[in-house]
């Protein structure tokens, strides 16, 4: 009788290591050229296309960084409390002030401008203040308290480099330099569909065989959070003339032609021969699980225009992990992004799981509160490719090097969170 195997990925031939394929990314894709000026309101998930320097210092003015009373630190006695005179009242957005003199304070407010000749400023709560008078206590250290012009970000420095994915904090900083506008590459464009004849859109009515097409749905929201233009061509039967002409014309108006389904070695699975016929493919395995059949390369599309081409796994959870791992650096790459490593947090297994040497493999974890304050992951008790729940029910996944073969309970592993992975 010959032996069986329930490994799915049990097969002769080559696969492609992770850091090959990042490799091809870097090497293969150029990034688009054409950018914009944007709003900051708008610029969430823009990728900045030139360095934006700093037109003024930030802060602008040395300030005060709390409430209470500004000091010259040379009036201070050493090693006992000083009374000093009370000669002014400075607010956030007042004009400058006279300068101290000799044995004199001014009460001050968080943000407003430091008098010309004071250099610290003490909390209110740690003086005692009577009438014009107050009393501040020894030991604080010269300079306590004060914000100097610049200290943030000094004028003609860069702010925001090149490459850089704008989130809310740079646009925070953007507004604090005074910027209103942001110049940005053009978002990237994405076609998206779904190959296979068993699939029927959600709202539709399910009938012998079929099932819902979640795969879409996914990409299309993961798209979304990368700041992508998305066109959603549907569901696209398993017909190599279809299919041809579909990717051709797709290719032409997209950067990137993006679908999960019929990349295996089925009879009804025809993406690959097809982009082989109208393009040129880099890879179409690479040594990841669960995932394995991903497909990338070039498609020649209608009017001589080319649009780089992924092909995903169709079993939902392949295709988030495949997407994080492969489509997620090449947007980054078209939208000249800065690279994004996925770093890893160690936490502490709880399970035991063996894997073949040569592949990465990403399991799927809750976290919990462990001993001595470390986090403790608990593996999800379903490993199929296609368990949807798997992913809600969970919080990220652990991934495995490609070298590791065993993971023992109390071994420390690398934990990826789920909002770490979809940007």
């Amino acid at each position: 009788m010959a032996q069986l195997t329930d490994d799915c990925f049990a097969f002769s031939g080559p696969l492609l290591p992770i850091e090959d394929m990042e490799r091809l990314i870097e090497q293969r894709i150029t990034s688009v050229g054409e950018t914009e000026f944007v709003p900051l309101a708008g610029a969430r998930a823009r990728v900045v296309a030139q360095d934006v320097r700093a037109p003024v210092d930030l802060p602008p003015f040395d300030n005060s960084a709390v409430d209470g009373y500004a000091v010259r630190h040379l009036d201070l006695k050493s090693g006992e409390s000083t009374k000093l005179e009370v000669v002014s009242r400075v607010m956030a957005g007042s004009a400058a002030v006279s300068a101290l003199g000799k044995g004199e304070a001014a009460r001050i407010f968080t943000g407003a401008p430091m008098p010309r000749g004071a250099d610290t400023v003490f909390m209110q709560e740690d003086v005692q203040a009577e009438g014009d008078e107050v009393t501040v206590p020894s030991g604080l250290k010269a300079g306590a308290n004060r914000r100097f012009a610049g200290e943030d970000v000094r004028t003609g420095s860069v702010a925001l480099p090149a490459g850089r994915v704008l989130d809310v904090q740079h646009i925070a900083l953007a507004a604090a330099l005074g910027l209103t506008h942001v110049e940005v590459r053009r978002p990237i464009r994405v076609a998206v569909f779904s190959t296979g004849d068993e699939l029927v859109e959600p709202g539709g009515r399910l009938s012998g065989a079929n099932i819902f097409d979640a795969n879409r749905t996914l990409l299309r929201a993961l798209l979304d959070r990368l700041g992508c233009i998305v066109t959603d061509l549907g569901i696209l039967r398993d017909e190599p003339e279809a299919l041809t002409q579909a990717f051709k014309s797709a290719a032409a108006e997209n950067d990137l032609v993006l679908t999960s389904g019929g990349v295996s070695t089925g009879d009804a699975d025809h993406v690959k021969s097809v982009v082989e016929s109208i393009g040129t493919l880099f890879f179409w395995r690479i040594a990841i699980k669960p995932g394995r059949p991903v497909a990338m390369g070039v498609i020649h599309g209608d009017q001589n225009l080319n649009s780089a081409f992924v092909g995903l796994p169709g079993n939902p959870v392949a295709a988030f992990i495949t997407f994080v791992r492969v489509v997620r650096p090449l947007i980054l790459r078209l939208s000249g992004a800065l690279p994004r490593k996925l770093m890893p947090l160690p936490v502490v297994s709880t399970f035991t799981y063996k894997k073949k040497k040569g592949r990465r493999e990403y399991v799927r974890v809750t976290l919990r509160p462990g001993a001595n304050g470390a986090y403790e992951a608990i593996k999800h008790p379903q490993d199929g490719a296609g368990i949807l729940s798997s992913l809600t029910e969970t919080d990220g996944l652990v991934e495995l090097p490609d070298d590791l073969t065993q993971v023992e309970s109390g071994d420390h592993v690398g934990f990826l969170s789920y909002s770490s992975m979809i940007g």
